[in-house]
C-alpha cells in the first residue's frame, strides 16, 4: 500500500498545533504554537483570548508544518482536525479551517476526538520503536488540564472502541496542578513547575487523604456506563485543602513576598521559582504532588486489575510529570503490567497525536460530512 500523509489540525484549548504524519507511524512535522505567555498573568486559560489567538496562529502553523514535511496543500491525502472535546470557540477556529482547507484541496476531511487523539500519541511512537503488538484489552489513563478519564479499549476491525470505566467527578488533575500553583504564586502552567519543585521538599509533611467515591454520580451526563463499575477521581477536595493549610498556618505573607520578588522578573525560570521558595512551601508542594501521583496510580491499577487489563497507556499533559511516571513504571512493573507513555512533547496538546488517530479512518473510509460542527462536550466511544 502506497505511503498516507495526513495533515493534522489541533485548537482544542490553547495550543495551536499542525503536524504531517506518513501512515499513522511516522511523524514527518510537528508544529504547536503556544499561548503559555499570552495565559499567564490569568493563571489560567480564558476562552476568547484562546480563540483570539488561535485566529491568529492558525494559518502560519499550518503553512509551517506543510513546509517543514516538504507537503503542499496538494501533495498530503487528508485533512484530519479535532472535533471536541475542548473549548467550544477553540475549535471552531481549527474545524473551520481545516473543512475550509479540506474542501479547497479537494481532500477527504477527518474527525478525531481529542481524547481518542492522545491516546494515539503513545501508540505513534511505539510504533516508531517497532512496538507494534499491544495485548488486549488496554487500559488508558488520559490525565491533562482538562481531562482525568479512563478507557477500557478493545480492537475491532476498523479502529478501537472505548468503554468509559472512570473519570473525575469535579476537576481534571491538571487543573488541580494549575490552581495550587496559582494561589502559591508558583506561575502557569503550574504542573511543571510543582514537578520541579517538589524533589525539594519532604513529601511526606502534609497528608492529603482522599474520599473513597462509592455513590453514583449525581450527573446524568457523566454516567457512562451506568452498569459497570466505576473507578471515579475527585480533585476539587485537595485544592480547598491546600487553600486551608495555607490560612491555618499563616502561609499569606510568604506567598505575598514570593509575588512581589518574582513580579520583579520578567520572565522567571524554575530557579527563581526554588529561590523564592521556603521550606514550608517545597514540603507543601511535595506533598500535594505525592498525593495526586498516588492516587491517580492507585486508582487506575485498581481500574487494570477489575478489568483484567493487558496493557496500560497513561497519556496527555500530565502525563509528562516525571514522579508520576516513575510510579507508574514502579508499581505496574511490579504487577506484571506494561506500561506505556508518550515522550513529553507528544504529551501535551499536538496534532501529531490528531493525524495518527485519524489514519485507521482514513483507511475505513470514514469521513466527516460538510456539515461537520464542533463539539465541547464530545465523548469517546
Amino acid at each position: 500500500m502506497p505511503d498516507i500523509y495526513i495533515l493534522g489540525i489541533e485548537s482544542s484549548c490553547d495550543e495551536t498545533a499542525a503536524a504531517v504524519v506518513r501512515s499513522g507511524e511516522q511523524l514527518i512535522s510537528n508544529v504547536v504554537y503556544s499561548q503559555i505567555a499570552a495565559h499567564q498573568a490569568y493563571g489560567g486559560v480564558v476562552p476568547e483570548l484562546a480563540s483570539r489567538e488561535h485566529l491568529r496562529a492558525i494559518v502560519p502553523v499550518v503553512r509551517t508544518a506543510l513546509e517543514d514535511a516538504g507537503k503542499s496543500y496538494d501533495t498530503v491525502d487528508a485533512v484530519a482536525v479535532t472535533q471536541g472535546p475542548g473549548l467550544a470557540g477553540s475549535l471552531l477556529v481549527g474545524l473551520s479551517y481545516a473543512k475550509a482547507l479540506a474542501f479547497a484541496a479537494n481532500k477527504p476531511l477527518i474527525a478525531v476526538n481529542h481524547l481518542e487523539g492522545h491516546i494515539h500519541a503513545v501508540l505513534l511512537e511505539e510504533r516508531q520503536k517497532g512496538n507494534v503488538e499491544l495485548q488486549f484489552p488496554v487500559l488508558a489513563l488520559v490525565v491533562s488540564g482538562g481531562h482525568t478519564h479512563l478507557y477500557l479499549a478493545e480492537a475491532k476491525q476498523d479502529g478501537w472502541v472505548y468503554h468509559n470505566v472512570g473519570q473525575t467527578r469535579d476537576d481534571a488533575a491538571g487543573e488541580a496542578f494549575d490552581k495550587v500553583a496559582k494561589l502559591l504564586e508558583l506561575g502557569y502552567p503550574g504542573g511543571p513547575i510543582i514537578d520541579f519543585l517538589a524533589p525539594h521538599g519532604n513529601p511526606d509533611a502534609v497528608r492529603f487523604p482522599f474520599a473513597q467515591i462509592k455513590h453514583r454520580d449525581r450527573n446524568p451526563e457523566n454516567r457512562y456506563e451506568p452498569e459497570a463499575r466505576r473507578i471515579d477521581f475527585s480533585y476539587s477536595g485537595i485544592k480547598t485543602a491546600v487553600l486551608r493549610y495555607v490560612e491555618l498556618h499563616g502561609m499569606r505573607e510568604t506567598i505575598a513576598r514570593r509575588r512581589e520578588a518574582l513580579g520583579s522578573i520578567a520572565s522567571p525560570a524554575r530557579e527563581d521559582y526554588l529561590h523564592n521558595c521556603d521550606k514550608q512551601t517545597l514540603d507543601l508542594v511535595a506533598s500535594f504532588q505525592r498525593a495526586m501521583v498516588n492516587d491517580l496510580i492507585s486508582k487506575t491499577l485498581t481500574a487494570a486489575r477489575e478489568y483484567s487489563a493487558a496493557t496500560l497507556l497513561v497519556t496527555g499533559g500530565v502525563a509528562a510529570n516525571s514522579e508520576l511516571r516513575a510510579g507508574f513504571d514502579r508499581e505496574a512493573s511490579g504487577e506484571g503490567l506494561p506500561v506505556y507513555f508518550p515522550s513529553p512533547k507528544l504529551s501535551t496538546d499536538n496534532a501529531a497525536m490528531i493525524a495518527a488517530a485519524a489514519y485507521p479512518r482514513f483507511l475505513a473510509g470514514t469521513f466527516a460530512a460538510a456539515e461537520l460542527s464542533a463539539d465541547a462536550g464530545l465523548r469517546l466511544r
